[in-house]
C-alpha cells in the first residue's frame, strides 16, 4: 500500500528512520499538493496528468465508477505510472475522499469521448471515480454516505469552477459505445435535489409505447437522433436506428430514465428527453425543484 498525504510535510523522528528512507519521504512530499477542497480527507498524487490544452478552466464534471472488485486496488491503479489513467478525485464507499490530481491539471479519465462539440473532454473536465465493482463484478447500490460525499464534493467543485448543470455527466454519456458507468443505480435525483446537475422527473413508462428501436429507419428515428444531439450526445443524424443509436439511447436512459435502460426509444424516453431540452436553461429555485419532484415514488 502507498503512503497517503494530507497536503502537509510528512515527518518522522530522525532516530526512527535512516537517511535513505528520509530521502524517499522528502522526494514523495515534494510531489504532493494541498487539497483543492476541504471535503478531501487525503491527497495521494497520481503521476498520470498533464497540462489542460489551451489552459482551459474546468467546465464539466464527469462521474465514473471504478469497475473493480477492490476499491484500494482501483486507487492504486489510478496512481500507477504504468496504467496511464487517473482522475482528480476518488470516493470510497464510506465517504472518504482522496484527491489524486489538482483541479488545475488535466487528469486522464475520459478516454475517447464527446459532449456538445467537445472532443478533448479531459482538458475541460474534472473526473470523479466512485468505488463500486460495476456491472462486471456484481454491481451494487451506492451507499448513502458515499453519495453524500460525492454530492458535497461536486458542490465544492462548483464553488471554484463554472459548471453548467447540463455538464455534470456520466462517463456513459460522453462515451456511450464504450462505457456504462456509473450506471442505472446511481441516484442522479439525489444530486439534483442538492443543486448538482440537470434532471427532470422521468415520464411514466407505459406498455406498448415503443416509438423506434434497433433496425428501424425514417423520420421518427431522425427526430430522436436530432434531440439527443441537441442535448449534447455524440450521435450521427442518419435516420437509421443502428447500434450506435441504441448505445446512446441506453446511456441516456441509464442517466435520466433508469427504471428501464434497454436502448429502445419509447414514449417515456422521448418525453423525458424533450422535457430535459425544454428545461436545461432554466434558473433553478427550491420551489421549481419541488414541483419537479411531485408524484415521485419514495427512494
Amino acid at each position: 500500500m502507498g503512503l497517503f498525504f494530507r497536503g502537509e510535510s510528512f515527518a518522522c523522528p530522525n532516530s526512527l528512520v535512516g537517511n535513505t528512507f528520509r530521502s524517499k519521504v522528502k522526494d514523495m512530499a515534494r510531489t504532493t499538493f494541498p487539497a483543492d477542497s476541504s471535503v478531501v480527507a487525503d491527497v495521494r498524487p497520481s503521476v498520470n496528468h498533464s497540462e489542460r490544452v489551451g489552459n482551459q478552466r474546468p467546465s464539466m464534471i464527469v462521474l465514473h465508477y471504478t469497475g473493480m472488485p477492490s476499491a484500494n486496488a482501483a486507487l492504486d491503479l489510478l496512481c500507477s505510472g504504468g496504467s496511464q489513467v487517473s482522475a482528480h478525485y476518488f470516493v470510497f464507499e464510506d465517504g472518504r475522499i482522496v484527491q489524486m490530481v489538482q483541479e488545475s491539471r488535466r487528469a486522464w479519465h475520459a478516454g475517447s469521448a464527446f459532449w456538445a462539440g467537445e472532443t478533448d473532454i479531459n482538458s475541460c473536465s474534472i473526473g470523479i471515480e466512485i468505488a463500486n465493482p460495476g456491472h462486471e463484478h456484481g454491481y451494487l447500490d451506492f451507499p448513502k454516505r458515499q453519495i453524500a460525499a460525492t454530492t458535497a464534493l461536486c458542490r465544492s467543485i462548483l464553488t471554484r469552477n463554472t459548471v453548467p448543470p447540463v455538464r455534470v455527466l456520466a462517463h456513459s454519456d460522453i462515451a456511450p459505445a464504450r462505457k456504462q458507468d456509473p450506471g442505472e443505480r446511481f441516484p442522479w435525483r439525489t444530486l439534483y435535489d442538492s443543486g448538482v446537475g440537470h434532471w427532470v422527473r422521468p415520464a411514466r413508462i407505459t406498455e406498448n409505447s415503443v416509438l423506434v428501436a434497433l433496425g428501424d429507419s425514417g423520420e421518427a428515428v431522425t427526430a430522436v437522433q436530432e434531440m439527443l444531439a441537441e442535448y449534447g450526445y455524440g450521435i450521427a443524424i442518419s435516420g437509421i436506428y443502428d447500434s450506435a443509436t441504441h448505445a446512446v439511447v441506453t446511456a441516456f436512459q441509464r442517466h435520466f430514465r433508469p427504471e428501464r435502460a434497454d436502448g429502445v426509444c419509447d414514449e417515456s424516453t422521448r418525453a423525458t428527453l424533450q422535457n430535459l431540452i425544454a428545461t436545461r436553461g432554466r434558473v433553478r429555485t427550491i420551489a421549481s425543484r419541488g414541483r419537479n419532484a411531485e408524484n415521485l415514488p419514495a427512494s
